[in-house]
């Protein structure tokens, strides 16, 4: 088995390619141990010293950590995601996980306004979802009120430096471009 390993935009994240489905739907992101509970695979590389996030995507694992060098961390990620697939377990365990949870669970936004919210949904999922997945991350609606487009962002994104940037200056002006009731996008 051949793991491929790309840097993202944010230094404390790499995102590792196992040539396999991770995620055959939606996606799942554990900010702790205890939320690795659900998955067998986040639970062995929570066992690596030093990682503090793990996230699933469709394709790929995102691994954050706290400190340490990626030089010393990384061969023991690579065999931990090696050791899970060569196991044959699933990703997720049985029932359900906390980090698993719908994408429109928990979503706001006024009555009337569900012709802008559709609108924004399928810009975030054809033009902002894909490009933001080849750096490792997601970003997902959360809701809108008054202009403000408030959003969820998750694996490589969460915590990201550069992820300021992409708000404001892609996702926002994106955003403003298609649908002029939105005024600003805010990060939850």
């Amino acid at each position: 088995m051949f793991i491929q390993t790309e840097a993202t935009p944010n230094p404390a994240t790499l995102k590792f390619l196992p040539g396999k489905i991770v995620m055959e739907k939606g996606t799942a992101d554990f900010r702790d141990q205890s939320e690795a509970e659900a998955s067998p695979l986040a639970l062995r590389l929570f066992g690596v010293p030093g990682v503090t996030g793990v996230y699933f995507g469709y394709d790929f694992i995102t691994v954050t950590k706290s400190g340490g060098d990626w030089q010393h961390m990384k061969p023991a990620i690579l065999g931990s995601i090696m050791e899970h697939f060569m196991s044959g377990q699933s990703v997720m365990g049985g029932g359900t996980s906390t980090a698993e949870i719908s994408d429109e669970e928990g979503e706001f936004y006024e009555d009337g306004d569900e012709t802008v919210v559709a609108t924004i949904k399928e810009l975030l999922e054809t033009r902002v979802r894909p490009a933001v997945a080849q750096d490792g991350g997601d970003i997902t609606f959360k809701g809108f009120k008054d202009g403000t487009v408030y959003l969820n962002m998750k694996g490589a994104c969460s915590g990201c430096p550069s992820s300021t940037a992409t708000l404001k200056h892609g996702v926002q002006n994106l955003l403003r471009h298609f649908v002029p009731e939105v005024q600003a996008v805010e990060a939850l």
